[in-house]
């Protein structure tokens, strides 16, 4: 399945893996790449994180809108999840989940938060700017398993031209009931774009998996 964007290089910078306290899985919008993802690791640069970014095949990780039926948008969205998942379980021969963030924006945010879902479990962070949880209003969302209390930041301005702010709304209680510690955040008409103070909560996020790398030593799987 993983064909589809599979076998693509992912993008990496900052500590090598071997080396790292903690990593970053960024994942890109719709007519994007993974060098522009990157520009969000960029701006929160953090000492002691890996960052990897994959790459989609054709620059989108499935073709509808995230609002489609979800069979509108297979086979592409298990490619994409798998892709996740292969990486993720690279990611993980270094360091635990807990250690992890998940960061997508836009179409990247629905699959980070899409994948933190059906795969929930602790977390190091998950992220979605401008996204929510893929499928329709009428999607069922019983989902297997919990966050255990990861930390999950949903922003997302009132004036998003490609998702509502009632999605991610409803996205953040969905994830909220699957144990994540939950924060929406709507931006007064900001429209589909990353603002500074995603940014900080962002660094903060991650300045906290540093302090606990470093308390604890490096961290084994």
């Amino acid at each position: 399945m993983t064909a589809l964007h599979g076998g693509r290089p992912v993008l990496e910078t900052g500590q090598p893996l071997e080396q790292a306290t903690a990593a970053i899985v960024l994942l890109h919008g719709r007519g994007a790449s993974a060098a522009d993802i990157m520009t969000v690791g960029e701006a929160v640069q953090q000492p002691g994180f890996a960052y990897l970014a994959p790459q989609a095949a054709g620059s989108a990780w499935y073709p509808n809108p995230f609002t489609a039926p979800l069979e509108s948008n297979e086979p592409w969205l298990s490619s994409a999840l798998e892709t996740v998942e292969r990486l993720l379980e690279r990611v993980e021969e270094r360091l635990p989940a807990s250690q992890v963030i998940l960061l997508g924006f836009s179409q990247g945010a629905c699959l980070a938060l899409e994948f933190a879902a059906r795969h929930a479990r602790r977390y190091g962070g998950v992220v979605g700017l401008s996204g929510a949880l893929i499928g329709p209003d009428d999607a069922p969302r019983d989902y297997p398993g919990s966050l255990a209390g990861t930390p999950v930041l949903l922003g997302c301005s009132d004036a998003d031209p490609y998702v509502s702010a009632v999605r991610v709304r409803e996205s953040g209680e969905i994830l909220r009931r699957l144990g994540g510690e939950v924060d929406v955040r709507i931006y007064p008409d900001l429209g589909h774009e990353v603002n500074d103070d995603e940014i900080d909560e962002v660094r903060e996020m991650m300045s906290a998996l540093v302090r606990r790398g470093q308390a604890g030593g490096r961290p084994s799987r």
